[in-house]
């Protein structure tokens, strides 16, 4: 009995959609702070809220990228093959 299987319907069901949803809430908080910063552009404070939400945006979308990479070195390190979506 293999555990391959079970790990693949893991990564394309549960793993991949959840990297999906926290990358594009990390696009959404990136774009908020695009706004934000754009719409108050005659506060200074207001425009530095704007400029360290978008850090943080790019910080989070650095991480499900990285977390993404850091899964399929695992998969393909223990011989597990990829499901066809990811190729």
């Amino acid at each position: 009995m293999s555990i391959a299987p079970f790990l693949n319907k893991l990564n394309e069901y549960i793993l991949n959609p959840l990297i999906l949803l926290m990358f594009a809430v990390a696009l959404l908080v990136f774009f908020w702070g695009l706004l934000r910063l754009i719409w108050y552009s005659d506060s200074d404070e207001e425009r530095d809220t704007g400029r360290r939400v978008i850090v943080w945006g790019i910080v989070g979308m650095l991480i499900m990228i990285s977390v993404y990479g850091i899964i399929n070195l695992l998969l393909s390190t223990f011989g597990i093959s990829t499901p066809d979506y990811i190729r």
